[in-house]
């Protein structure tokens, strides 16, 4: 029987994930339904239910949107050839990409106006990944292995990377790529997000005090599939689940648990779970873990400020 829960703080949401709900919900009071995002707005189920159930509809493509319809385009970002398509078709948009994706847009932009050869660490397919990777010529690594093949012949070369990727790899295939490139520059800001890099060290303090890690979100979560992976690393037993429903029986046979959930992941799934466990164990201890206080805040798209 699970007699006690560690709950890491920080957990769930981030700013940009706040701001990205935001956007849909005031666009729904302002301009009224029904609007359309393309691609989920955030890697949750949970949030894009309740945003359709508001009147938000959820498309892969413009093609099938009426003209003078208005669209989001999702926190992950996007290439600019979606930007020239919506104008092409006379939609009206809304850019709810997270600002510190946006920053990654610019470098690239920037960087490859100065003459630098760009390498990307990320994830091949990811959406953040597909929009960066339309804004200049880059080549994507995933893996050590991918920095041997590199073949690049430039004094100027810079690294950037996915926001949302495991502290640990990058560290090991920025060093791969240092040891190749010596020449090798990186933005003065690192492009790892506060809030990754805020979990992922939480989760390695809840690996200190427990061997079974539960990391609730989504599956296309690329920031909560590397709490799981980081958990892992550092000697304890984690699984992605996306909610209560996700609690396999036989993890009650730990009686210590750790619980933190991705960056898009509400507080309400996390707060079920544990009165999932308190079911069992109405005597159950709930000790939170961390005292990191989140104050970040980003500012609404234009057409939404006050």
């Amino acid at each position: 029987m699970v007699k006690k829960i560690i709950l890491a703080q920080p957990r769930g949401f981030c700013a940009g994930v706040d701001r990205a709900i935001e956007v849909v919900e005031e666009s729904l009071k302002l301009y009224g339904k029904p609007i359309y995002v393309r691609h989920a707005i955030v890697h949750n189920y949970h949030v894009v239910n309740e945003l359709e159930q508001k009147g938000a509809i959820f498309t892969e493509t413009l093609e099938n949107i009426p003209e003078d319809s208005l669209v989001i385009f999702s926190a992950h970002g996007i290439p600019p050839k979606v930007r020239e398509e919506a104008e092409k078709r006379n939609l009206k948009f809304i850019d709810a990409t997270c600002p510190l994706v946006t920053k990654i847009h610019l470098e690239a932009k920037r960087y490859h106006n100065e003459g630098y050869s760009i390498i990307l660490i990320g994830h091949k397919g990811h959406q953040e990944v597909l929009g960066t990777m339309g804004y200049a010529p880059m080549t994507l690594v995933e893996t050590v292995e991918d920095v041997k093949k590199l073949k690049i012949n430039n004094e100027k070369i810079i690294c950037l990377t996915q926001t949302t990727l495991s502290l640990d790899d990058t560290k090991e295939i920025l060093g791969a790529i240092k040891q190749k490139y010596p020449q090798l520059e990186t933005p003065k800001k690192e492009d790892i997000c506060y809030a990754t890099q805020n979990r992922q060290n939480a989760v390695k303090e809840l690996a200190e005090k427990t061997n079974l890690i539960l990391v609730i979100g989504d599956k296309e979560s690329s920031n909560s599939n590397r709490m799981v992976e980081t958990a892992i690393n550092y000697g304890s037993k984690s699984f992605l689940i996306q909610n209560k429903n996700s609690i396999k029986k036989e993890w009650s046979d730990h009686e210590t648990i750790g619980l933190t959930s991705g960056a898009s992941v509400p507080e309400s799934l996390i707060q079920e779970t544990i009165t999932y466990f308190k079911k069992f164990n109405p005597n159950l201890e709930v000790e939170i873990l961390g005292d990191i206080k989140e104050n970040v805040k980003f500012l609404m798209p234009p057409q939404l400020e006050s």
